[in-house]
């Protein structure tokens, strides 16, 4: 059985939970240990894929097909923790599983109520998490969403109190990140919000036993650190200073400085050897010290959200960091070009291009517009599963002269339907019922890019979309100088995964979302490339 660390949050949400709990892991896994992930949301969802993304953020992809929380993602790029499907749990998901039983009557006509039937169901989640062998941990990592005090939070909290008795005498450890405002008036970081938050986290039943201070660019002074530790009723050595750093990839060192892991450790009663961070030290020195720098135009549509496109952010900074350069990434807003903007204006003076993924038909338009750019300017263009779709309208229309080419996702009755529905995703009604979700095979060509990129035969990435490139304008395509380099293989016929244009100094674009299995120490292969190609193409220009 595996020891349980709980991260709660309080005083407000987006205080740093999911940075928290990945910079844990890694410094737990840095001492020799094998971590175990979970993100609790408090959310009626039963999952976030169905959500906007300015109303959530990204929705993070794992390899069995799960849409999940895009805290899964900073636990893949921090931790080797093997996310599913387990890996996230909603109140939706959990009241769910609950009234299904009711109907199947496993509750032998009792009444059904949060407790104990909620908060068992979340009890179950948190131990199948690592109940088969292949998800054998030593240490379970456990972050509820939301915050103390927050309706929707109050089942998670008291089902890890009720844990945390049932588990005994394994000990676990709580820890409650919070936040330490600073008063421009009173020329200080205030403690007293933490103090009430750790007060309504003890009228609960929890006693933290280390609390993580978000102090923004400010630091944590002793001052304030024996006021926590007093009211708390927390050690000194166990109030942890957590402020804001850059990069985000520096924080562990900086939670490690201040004995974080070892204080989990010892609350555990787990021995473990020092931590062994010297290569995670050279990564953030890279990253501090590049030597060059390059932009890059991202144009998408939800511009004004940062978390939307979290993967394709940090998927840009593994890949600066291995080219030894800063990737200074500018999200253009796609809808201007629509608007007489033209896209050369924009995007002339950047380095390379990304065409992003998305939904519904707002952007599209702009979006082709720029494709015809970047493909007569030569460009480097890097396009991402909707990004793919774009590049194929656009030289359907401007190379094939099908000019009427569209997706039927946009134009339902298209005269030249070169992106569409699969015959069985037809009729299908069930929003996320025709998505091609979760990790597939792709055969790469040898000889492309993409195979350059990658040094292998065959890749699994992974995907999150309902619409596939119409195989029956293949040939035309390819004649046309789009080779298609990568393919699913499937018995009826082959999925389009990667489209290259021939001629052009990078132009590569994939059916999945590479960004989704990027980490700092390993950046994906097709956007290290296609940094790559932007360096070169920015000292073309002598710039």
């Amino acid at each position: 059985m595996p020891s349980y660390v709980f991260i709660t949050g309080g005083v407000v949400s987006s205080v740093g939970k999911g940075i928290a709990a990945a910079s844990l892991g890694l410094l737990l896994e840095a001492r020799g240990l094998r971590v175990a992930m979970l993100k609790m949301d408090p959310y009626i969802n039963v999952d976030p894929g169905t959500m906007n993304p300015y109303e959530h953020g990204e929705v993070f992809v794992t390899d069995d097909g799960a849409e999940t929380d895009l805290d899964l993602g900073h636990y893949q790029r921090f931790t080797h923790a093997k996310l599913s499907r387990k890996s996230n749990v909603t109140t939706g998901s959990v009241y769910n599983a609950v009234i299904q039983k009711e109907r199947r009557g496993e509750y032998l006509g009792k009444t059904v109520q949060v407790i104990p039937h909620i908060t068992d169901e979340i009890k179950t989640r948190i131990r199948m998490l690592t109940a088969e062998p292949e998800d054998d941990a030593d240490v379970a990592i456990v972050e509820i969403g939301g915050t103390v005090g927050d309706i929707e939070s109050q089942p998670f909290l008291e089902a890890i109190r009720q844990f945390n008795l049932e588990v005994k005498p394994t000990p676990c450890c709580f820890i409650h990140v919070t936040l330490l405002p600073y008063i421009e008036a009173a020329g200080e970081l205030k403690t007293k919000p933490t103090q009430h938050s750790v007060r309504a986290l003890r009228d609960i039943g929890i006693q933290p036993d280390v609390i993580c201070c978000r102090t923004g660019h400010r630091s944590l002074g002793p001052d304030q650190r024996r006021k926590i530790a007093m009211f708390c009723n927390v050690t000194e050595n166990a109030i942890i200073g957590a402020q804001d750093i850059s990069p985000i990839y520096a924080i562990p060192l900086n939670l490690h400085a201040q004995g974080m892991d070892q204080t989990v450790l010892d609350v555990l009663r787990l021995d473990a050897p020092p931590a062994d961070l010297n290569e995670w030290r050279e990564l953030v020195e890279r990253m501090q010290r590049p030597r060059e720098e390059v932009r890059v135009a991202a144009v998408g549509k939800y511009v004004a959200h940062d978390d939307a496109y979290k993967s394709i952010n940090e998927a840009f900074s593994h890949a600066g960091v291995a080219n030894d350069c800063t990737v200074r990434l500018e999200w253009i807003d796609s809808e201007q070009f629509e608007n007489g903007v033209s896209p050369e204006e924009v995007l002339k003076d950047f380095d390379g291009i990304l065409i992003g993924p998305g939904f519904g038909k707002r952007g599209v338009e702009g979006k082709v517009r720029a494709v015809q750019y970047l493909r007569e300017s030569r460009k480097p263009f890097l396009g991402i599963c909707l990004g793919m779709q774009i590049a194929c309208i656009e030289i359907a229309r401007n190379l094939l002269g099908l000019n009427e080419a569209n997706s039927t996702e946009f134009e339902p009755e298209t005269p030249h339907p070169v992106i569409s529905l699969l015959t069985e995703q037809k009729g299908v009604k069930d929003m996320g019922g025709t998505m091609r979700l979760g990790a597939y095979r792709c055969v790469l060509k040898p000889g492309t890019k993409a195979y350059e990129a990658y040094g292998l035969d065959m890749i699994s990435e992974r995907h999150r979309h309902r619409y596939e490139f119409n195989n029956a304008y293949r040939a035309r395509f390819e004649k046309a100088g789009l080779m298609f380099s990568g393919v699913h293989p499937r018995k009826d016929h082959e999925l389009v995964e990667i489209a290259e244009l021939e001629g052009h100094p990078w132009f590569c674009a994939s059916q999945f979302h590479p960004e989704f299995k990027s980490t700092p120490l390993k950046a994906q292969p097709l956007f290290r490339e296609f940094v790559k190609a932007a360096l070169a193409e920015k000292k073309s220009r002598g710039k």
